[in-house]
Formats: C-alpha cells, sequence, structure tokens
C-alpha cells in the first residue's frame, strides 16, 4: 500500500509541476495590450532645405505612416519640388526612412527626411528602426 500511495504522490507532484511549467511557458505568449508603435495624430516639424525651411505635416496611426504632406517650403521648382513629392510618397509606401535621396536635390531630400524624423520622435516611434528598414 505504500508503494501505491509513494506513485500516487509522485504522479501528482509530476502533474502539478507540468502544470506550473506550462503556465509559466504560455504566460510569455499572450497579448501585450494594444500599445502601438506610434501615438496616433498629425505632426508638424520643419528642417532646413536648399533654399529655406522645409515644413511637413506627418499623420500616423498607432501602427504605420497614414501620410506625409509638405505644407511649405522655397525649394527649386521642377527640381526640389519633385524630390519632396518622391520622398514623401516612398516614406508612407514603404514604411521606412531609409530613403535615397533624390540626385540634384539632395539638400531638399535631407531636409524632408530630418522633417519627417522629428515627426516621429513627437509620435513615439523608433526612428532607428524606421532607417534600418
Amino acid at each position: 500500500m505504500a508503494k501505491l500511495e509513494q506513485k500516487v504522490h509522485k504522479a501528482i507532484v509530476l502533474a502539478l509541476s507540468l502544470v506550473l511549467i506550462m503556465t509559466i511557458l504560455l504566460t510569455g505568449c499572450g497579448q501585450t495590450g494594444s500599445k502601438g508603435k506610434y501615438k496616433a495624430g498629425t505632426y508638424t516639424a520643419e528642417a532646413q532645405g536648399n533654399n529655406g525651411l522645409v515644413k511637413v505635416e506627418v499623420t500616423v496611426s498607432d501602427s504605420a505612416i497614414t501620410a506625409v504632406k509638405v505644407v511649405e517650403h522655397s525649394e527649386t521648382v521642377g527640381i526640389g519640388d519633385i524630390a519632396l513629392d518622391r520622398i514623401a510618397k516612398s516614406i508612407v509606401d514603404k514604411q521606412t526612412l531609409k530613403i535615397d535621396t533624390v540626385s540634384g536635390a539632395t539638400n531638399s531630400s535631407r531636409a524632408i527626411l530630418a522633417a519627417v524624423e522629428d515627426c516621429i520622435t513627437q509620435a513615439g516611434g523608433d526612428v532607428t528602426e524606421l532607417k534600418e528598414k
């Protein structure tokens, strides 16, 4: 009878140990709340371009950059303005700040990227991660 009690005791200890281990392992698999990549909203910033400040407005949801709009600039028509439009579209389409500058409009390109970076920082986003994508 003592051997039977010993086997039952071992089985109970083993079962409880397995339940404890499974609980610990599955705790890490649960959802982690609703914290997004960004604080949703619209943010503005400006940076120095070739001919003056480039002012942008960036709209983000909690998980994505939804719009980048250049609201004011003094860049050269036909060169700088084309670069600003192209880069704004690329940022939204690709969800990254790892965008090549436009040849002939390097300062304009750098200005919009810097201003968008500022907006992403304001929104609580990880600029380093966006530059690595």
